[in-house]
């Protein structure tokens, strides 16, 4: 049954173009700009398409000339052969800079493996999780050590030898010095994010409010007003059907939030959720690790720790 009044209502013509470009948090971004400007008609640009339709960023500036707003996140040399985002910026003056968010404290365990060299064309192992990898697991892999040893490594005493009750100020420093490198400054951000708890679903995968917070302060620092609602009660967060890391239970303790060793995988959106305990996680990951060729599992924190003596001790004993 067809009901009038039930179909989606188009934004206002006279409505502000913005174009959105980005990784996998723009999408949510560009929900949210929907929320806070209902007129406005955005554009969403996956940073994985950069370079495939336009293959000159003259070409591609063209085809953004007719926005009003581009909000970008920064993108490297390779996309196109004229240069990076900065490039881009110099023929699109009304563009700004949104940072990429990355933020490790609560899942710091949680590392790539594989060539990270070039963002556009990285080599990344796979995981039961995507390219999520546990570092504890891939280091006991390599050490030789069987599963139920790997198993009970994931406990307080190893993860505070191993820093990771300890990454926070590391993490916080890194977010917002990426942040100032771009002149998007989210210290003050971060300090109201970390007072309402858990604000990330992995390393690299904040939750909606989050991207909420930055669409609105783009909006205003480009001139619009954007309605002051909390988006994440009115859309999903798109997220939620991407891998999510769980916050290992002493570092849980330790936050103030929700803990468990449960990993979820990714999934196609409106499918249900398919889970892994720790044990089925790490078997799995060992399982895909005896399949790949030694040098694929390059990860620069197992490389730091293997030539640490007190860290290789940690793992061999009994």
């Amino acid at each position: 049954m067809n009901l009038p009044w039930a179909a989606r209502r188009e934004p206002e013509a006279g409505g502000p173009r913005i174009a959105v470009i980005g990784n996998c948090q723009a999408r949510g971004l560009a929900e949210a700009v929907r929320i806070l400007v209902p007129d406005a008609r955005v554009r969403l640009i996956p940073m994985g398409t950069l370079g495939k339709k336009e293959r000159s960023l003259d070409a591609f500036a063209r085809g953004l000339g007719d926005c009003d707003h581009v909000f970008s996140q920064p993108f490297p040399a390779g996309f196109f052969p004229e240069g990076d985002s900065d490039a881009l910026r110099e023929k699109l003056p009304r563009m700004r800079l949104f940072p990429a968010l990355v933020f490790t404290a609560f899942h710091p365990d949680a590392v790539y493996v594989g060539d990270l060299s070039s963002v556009a064309r990285a080599k990344l192992a796979p995981s039961p999780l995507g390219t999520y990898h546990s570092a504890i697991a891939l280091f006991g892999f390599l050490q030789g050590l069987p599963l139920e040893r790997i198993v009970g490594l994931f406990r307080e005493e190893v993860f505070a030898r191993l820093g990771y009750l300890d990454a926070w100020d590391g993490a916080a420093a890194d977010l917002i010095a990426s942040s100032r490198a771009i002149g998007f400054d989210l210290s003050t951000e971060l300090l109201r994010w970390s007072r309402g708890g858990l604000f990330m679903h992995n390393i690299n995968h904040p939750r909606l409010a989050v991207l909420g917070d930055i669409a609105a302060r783009l909006l205003r620092e480009a001139g619009l007003t954007p309605r002051t609602v909390p988006v994440e009660a009115y859309a999903p967060d798109v997220l939620l059907d991407d891998a999510i890391w769980p916050v290992y239970p002493p570092l849980a303790t330790l936050y103030g939030v929700s803990g468990s060793t449960v990993f979820k995988r990714r999934q196609r959106r409106g499918a249900p959720p398919e889970t892994l305990g720790l044990e089925a996680f790490v078997a799995e990951s060992l399982a895909i690790y005896r399949t790949l060729e030694r040098d694929r599992l390059t990860c620069h924190r197992v490389e730091h720790w293997s030539g640490s003596p007190e860290i290789r001790a940690l793992f061999s004993r009994l």
